[in-house]
C-alpha cells in the first residue's frame, strides 16, 4: 500500500529529452537575427529624426535593410538635412539612394567601440560598397578620432570630401541596430562636390524634390504619370522655371465638377504645364514682378495670350490668378538657381478648360480650337446642363406641354366613367 502511493521514478534520458525540446521552444520563440530590424520603425520613436527616415522609406534602402543585421546607421537629424536632399546628392553627381547606403556601415559600433578608435583610425565598410558601384574601396568610411573626444566620418579617399562629427548615441537595438546622429549628409567618394562646380549642374528631379518634401503625393504621381516632368530640363538649361505645385489638401478640396482626374492625358497634362513659369523666379522676384501677367509652359502648346498667370501681392501673400481660381503661396519647397518649386493653396484651373458656375464652382469647358492638335477632338466633354430635345423649342415644346395635358384629362374621365360602370354592375 505504502509503495503505490509514491511517483513513478523518471528515466535520466527521459528528463534530458524534455530539456532539450524545453530549450528548442524557447529558441524557435526568439527573434531571428538574420531577420534584420526595422529601422523606419526603430527612428518613428524619435521626431528629430523624422525626416531621415522618411527619405530612407522613399528609396529602396529601406527594404535593403529589412534581411541584414550587424548594423550602424549614421542619421542626420531634421535640423542638419539639407532643403532638397536629392537636390544636394544630384549637385555632387551622386543619387540620393546611394549617399543613404553610404550612411549604413556594415558593423555594430556602440559608443564604447568609438571611444577606442586607433590613433590611426578605423575603415568601416557601408552598404554602398556592396553595390559594386564605388571605386576599389571608396565605398567605405574612415572613422577617426577628432579633437575634444570628437570622431569625424570622411572619405578614405587622399582628395578632400564631405565628412560629418558624430554628435552622439540616439539608440541601439544590442549587436544588432546602433544608431549615431551626425552633423550632416556624406557623399561617398567619387562624387566630389568641389569638382562639380567645375560641370553644369545635372537637372533637378522635380519629382523627386516633391517626394521628399511633405505633403504633395497627388503631384508627384501626375507628374510622373504623365511625363510632363522631362519637359522641365530644357527650360531649366535657359531661363529657368518656376513651379506652382498643389498640396494633397488642394487637390482633396476640388468641387466634383471640375473632372480634373477624369480629363484624357493630353488634356491633363496642359493643366500640369500651365503650374509652370518659363523663368526662374525666387520668392522675393514674385513679391516685386513687374509684369503680373506671365506666360506658362501650356502656352507653348497655343496661340499666344492664352493660358497665362496673373501674379500680384495681396495682403501680404502672393496671390495667383487664372481667370475662375484664386490660390496664394504658403511656403517655398526648393529654391536653387535656376529652379524654385511652392506650394500653392490650390489647383490652377486655367478659364481655357474651366469655367466659373453660378455658384462659384467651375465646370470643364469644351475642347477649345487654341488646344493642341492632339487635345482637340479627344474627350467627349459631358454638357454642363440639361437643354430641350432637337427641334423641341419655342412654340413646339409650348404645344407638347398642351398636349400632355389634354392627354392627362383624358385618362381622368376615362377613369371615372370605368368606376362608375363598375358601381351600377354591383347594384344589379
Amino acid at each position: 500500500m505504502g509503495r503505490g502511493s509514491g511517483a513513478a521514478p523518471v528515466s535520466p534520458r527521459l528528463a534530458l529529452e524534455v530539456a532539450v525540446l524545453a530549450l528548442l521552444a524557447a529558441a524557435a520563440a526568439l527573434p531571428s537575427p538574420a531577420a534584420g530590424v526595422n529601422v523606419t520603425a526603430v527612428l518613428s520613436a524619435f521626431p528629430n529624426f523624422a525626416d531621415f527616415a522618411r527619405l530612407l522609406a522613399s528609396t529602396p534602402v529601406a527594404g535593403e535593410l529589412a534581411g541584414r543585421s550587424s548594423l550602424t546607421l549614421l542619421a542626420v537629424p531634421n535640423a542638419n538635412l539639407p532643403q532638397s536632399p536629392s537636390a544636394f546628392a544630384a549637385g555632387a553627381g551622386a543619387d540620393i539612394a546611394d549617399v543613404l547606403r553610404y550612411h549604413v556601415l556594415l558593423e555594430y559600433l556602440s559608443p564604447s567601440d568609438l571611444a577606442r578608435l586607433p590613433a590611426s583610425g578605423k575603415l568601416v565598410m557601408t552598404l554602398f560598397q556592396t553595390t559594386g558601384r564605388a571605386p576599389s574601396d571608396l565605398g567605405a568610411v574612415n572613422l577617426t578620432a577628432g579633437a575634444n573626444s570628437t570622431v569625424v566620418v570622411r572619405s578614405p579617399a587622399p582628395s578632400p570630401g564631405s565628412n560629418a562629427t558624430v554628435l552622439g548615441a540616439v539608440t541601439a537595438v544590442p549587436y544588432n541596430l546602433s544608431v549615431l546622429a551626425v552633423g550632416g549628409l556624406i557623399v561617398p567618394s567619387g562624387f566630389d562636390l568641389a569638382a562639380s562646380e567645375s560641370r553644369p549642374p545635372p537637372p533637378v528631379n522635380i519629382t523627386r524634390v516633391l517626394t521628399d518634401a511633405r505633403g504633395f503625393n497627388v503631384a508627384a504621381s501626375m507628374l510622373q504619370a504623365s511625363g510632363v516632368a522631362s519637359e522641365f530640363e530644357a527650360d531649366e538649361h535657359g531661363a529657368g522655371i518656376t513651379v506652382f505645385v498643389p498640396t494633397d489638401d488642394a487637390f482633396a478640396g476640388l468641387p466634383a465638377t471640375d473632372r480634373l482626374q477624369s480629363l484624357p492625358a493630353e488634356r491633363k497634362a496642359v493643366v500640369l504645364r500651365f503650374h509652370v513659369l518659363h523663368s526662374y523666379y525666387p520668392l522675393g522676384s514674385l513679391e516685386s514682378i513687374v509684369n503680373p501677367v506671365q506666360p506658362t509652359l501650356a502656352t507653348e502648346y497655343t496661340e499666344a495670350g492664352r493660358f497665362t498667370l496673373n501674379i500680384t501681392r495681396v495682403n501680404g501673400s502672393i496671390a495667383i490668378d487664372t481667370g475662375v481660381v484664386q490660390a496664394s503661396i504658403t511656403r517655398t519647397v526648393f529654391d536653387q538657381n535656376p529652379v524654385s518649386v511652392f506650394a500653392v493653396s490650390k489647383v490652377l484651373l486655367p478659364k481655357e478648360m474651366f469655367s466659373r458656375g453660378d455658384s462659384d464652382s467651375t465646370t470643364v469647358a469644351p475642347p477649345s480650337a487654341a488646344m493642341a492638335p492632339g487635345d482637340a477632338g479627344n474627350e467627349q466633354t459631358p454638357p454642363t446642363r440639361l437643354s430641350s430635345p432637337p427641334d423641341l423649342h419655342g412654340e413646339d415644346s409650348e404645344s407638347l406641354a398642351a398636349l400632355m395635358t389634354a392627354k392627362g384629362a383624358s385618362w381622368w374621365c376615362i377613369g371615372l366613367m370605368y368606376l362608375q360602370l363598375h358601381l351600377l354592375l354591383s347594384l344589379v
